[in-house]
């Protein structure tokens, strides 16, 4: 099943208006960079705080299945660190690959898990 940015864009503006829990936002910005590529297998979020900073810490696995998604897949690894996220009220002070799992029978897969770090913006 593939994932349409658009919609997913719309339900993350109103979930946004709900709660100030940013978790489908950045689902969204990550199917975007995905080119709607991916499959989601998984999410995990956890409150996260310093002595300065509070946010949230999201794990996130993905899965691409197809010689397309495989590029998707590729292209969203290499642009994860540099992204400039645009999550209303949050900025994503770390995001990296944590693990890449690539299989090429019966047909090309992979499946890649994320871990972003998001800060709470209050300006």
């Amino acid at each position: 099943m593939r994932h349409d940015p658009a919609i997913l864009r719309t339900l993350a503006v109103s979930a946004q208006r709900k709660a100030k829990r940013p978790w489908l936002s950045l689902l969204s910005a990550l199917f975007e960079l995905a080119r709607g590529q991916a499959e989601l297998l998984r999410h995990a979020e956890r409150n996260w705080a310093s002595a300065t900073f509070a946010g949230t810490r999201h794990t996130v696995a993905l899965a691409f299945a197809g010689a397309e998604a495989i590029a998707a897949a590729e292209h969203l690894i290499e642009a994860l660190p540099e992204h400039e996220f645009a999550i209303p009220g949050q900025l994503v002070a770390d995001a990296s690959v944590v693990s890449v799992e690539q299989r090429t029978l019966p047909e090309p897969q992979m499946v890649i898990e994320l871990e972003l770090l998001l800060l709470e913006d209050d300006q």
